[in-house]
């Protein structure tokens, strides 16, 4: 038996459904844009605050690693392997929401650059969220990383583990010394 507690089930199935969901999303939100936008021609939902607009990005946010699509699919990879081992002994339930948004929105990423021109390992992500100006244009792949992120860190700081206990509290849930 792994120590963790019997009350606590697998979280795995809910890990993959939150991805598949959010990867889903992302994926036909790509679809659509690419479809029915052009680069270069933004659509205002909100005034200059909230726009729709088409680029296709070889980067991250913020044009870090800009012509590094190799490398960043390197680190998709490795996220994609390191949350799915986390995940096969997971019962948390908000960690598993956590890693599946993570899972999701790397997957969705991830295929971008494997499977979008200009080719293979060397794709460009579609981007197409603007919010200001001054915020880098985003996906839906990259706001469930960035929240998946935020709730990992939540979750750690405030002493959740992954295995369904809390950090500092006995099996009856009583703090430890």
């Amino acid at each position: 038996m792994s120590g963790a507690p019997a009350a606590f089930p697998r979280r795995l199935p809910w890990l993959l459904l939150i991805a598949a969901v959010v990867l889903a999303v992302d994926l036909g939100t790509k679809a659509l844009v690419v479809a029915k936008m052009t680069p270069g021609e933004p659509i205002s939902i909100i005034g200059d605050v909230v726009r729709l607009t088409l680029i296709r990005n070889s980067g991250a946010a913020f044009s870090m690693a800009t012509g590094m699509t190799w490398l960043l699919t390197l680190i998709a990879v490795a996220v994609v392997i390191g949350v799915i081992r986390i995940g096969r002994t997971l019962r948390s339930l908000s960690w598993a929401i956590g890693l599946g948004l993570v899972l999701g929105g790397a997957l969705g990423n991830l295929v971008d650059r494997l499977f979008r021109s200009p080719g293979p390992l060397q794709g460009h992500v579609i981007d197409f969220i603007a919010v200001t100006k001054w915020w880098p244009v985003f996906n839906v792949a990259d706001s469930s990383i960035v929240c998946g992120a935020i709730l990992l860190v939540v979750l750690t700081v405030f002493g959740f583990e992954p295995d369904g206990t809390r950090a500092g509290h006995d099996d009856d849930g009583k703090a430890g010394e």
